[in-house]
């Protein structure tokens, strides 16, 4: 088949043509039809990550089952399907209570082991991690749940618990920060979108934002002018070390933050400002994914029209494409999520 390979960390990525993976024991081989390029995804091929070279990315995926492992009891070749970034072991009491998203022994494709930058990619323990496609949404729509607006999903309604009327900060406006603009919006909160790059920040307007910032040093303070006192729920969609500080800060007092995007280690740890934390009693979450037992919620939203994360998809691209783009990806000025099609 042919992927797109990674030698060593920051390497160039290039496709070339490597074994088709086998499907394992209780696990299936996808056809992947669709696959998203997301920032996690610079970070594995940054470093950032435990990866083992030479490597595969890739881990929003949606495609048709090809093959199927021994033991696997509710999947059939032909299914179509997506998987959580996170896929559980199937066994352990997390996994058996619904939250396989923090499973100890969780297999992530694209990290763990080969992922979806590829025409075929093997998933692991199918009957607790996949989730079936209906024939009404398609596999580019499916790809994009995956990782980042599933993560949104789950962070606004799982972890803060956001209701109708409180305001909310979504500082990015990036794939996961755009999913959470159009979240927050169908769920009735008044959204404040927060990003560098303005035409991120209109698309951010037109899924519903009521309020766009650039981010230049003073959010915190237009945040508050702009709600009276600070936001109910602020997001930090990106991961560094300011735009979790600037999230942080834009909230009221007693208010929650919930940190989306992957924050590497800056001089051994990423700094939070703490001293904000204790004095305003403010609530830090964090939130990685969404288990696949979690997804019919979400989906019967998308069904309906609730939720429409298709407008999210800004481009679509090949694997040659996806190869050359990747070491870019962290200064990527493009609005809206980048779809890759292996099979092009």
């Amino acid at each position: 088949m042919r992927a797109v390979l990674i030698d060593a960390v920051r390497s160039q990525p290039e496709v070339r043509e490597v074994e088709r993976p086998s499907a394992p024991d209780g696990g299936v081989v996808v056809q992947v039809r669709a696959t998203g390029m997301c920032r996690s995804d610079w970070h594995a091929w940054a470093g950032h990550d435990d990866i083992a070279f030479p490597h595969v990315p890739g881990h929003e995926l949606a495609g048709v089952v090809s093959e199927v492992g021994a033991g696997v009891t509710r999947w059939a070749v032909g299914n179509r399907v997506t998987v959580p970034f996170v896929c559980g072991c199937g066994r352990c009491a997390w996994c058996r209570s619904g939250n396989a998203q923090v499973c100890p022994d969780q297999q992530q494709p694209g990290f763990t082991h080969w992922g979806s930058f590829a025409q075929y990619v093997a998933l692991h323990a199918a009957d607790t991690n996949l989730v079936a496609v209906p024939e009404t949404v398609d596999f580019t729509t499916a790809a994009s749940l995956g990782c980042r607006f599933a993560t949104a999903y789950r962070a606004l309604v799982g972890r803060v618990g956001l209701a109708a009327g409180e305001w909310v900060t979504v500082v990015g406006a990036g794939g996961v920060g755009l999913s959470a603009v159009m979240i927050a919006h169908a769920l009735g909160a008044r959204v404040i979108a927060v990003d560098r790059n303005p035409d991120a920040l209109a698309v951010a307007a037109d899924l519903g934002a009521d309020h766009t910032l650039l981010a230049d040093g003073h959010v915190p303070a237009a945040v508050a002018e702009l709600t009276d006192g600070g936001s109910d729920v602020a997001v930090d969609a990106v991961g560094s070390e300011q735009t979790c500080a600037d999230a942080v800060r834009s909230l009221r007092r007693r208010g929650r933050h919930v940190q989306i995007g992957l924050l590497p280690p800056v001089d051994g740890l990423p700094r939070v400002p703490m001293d904000r934390v204790i004095a305003w009693e403010l609530d830090i979450l964090g939130s990685h994914g969404m288990a696949a037992a979690d997804y019919p919620g979400m989906m019967a939203l998308i069904q309906d029209g609730s939720l429409a994360p298709q407008r999210l998809v800004g481009r679509t691209i090949g694997l040659e494409e996806a190869a050359a783009a990747l070491p870019g990806y962290d200064r990527a000025t493009a609005a809206g999520m980048t779809i890759v099609e292996p099979q092009r």
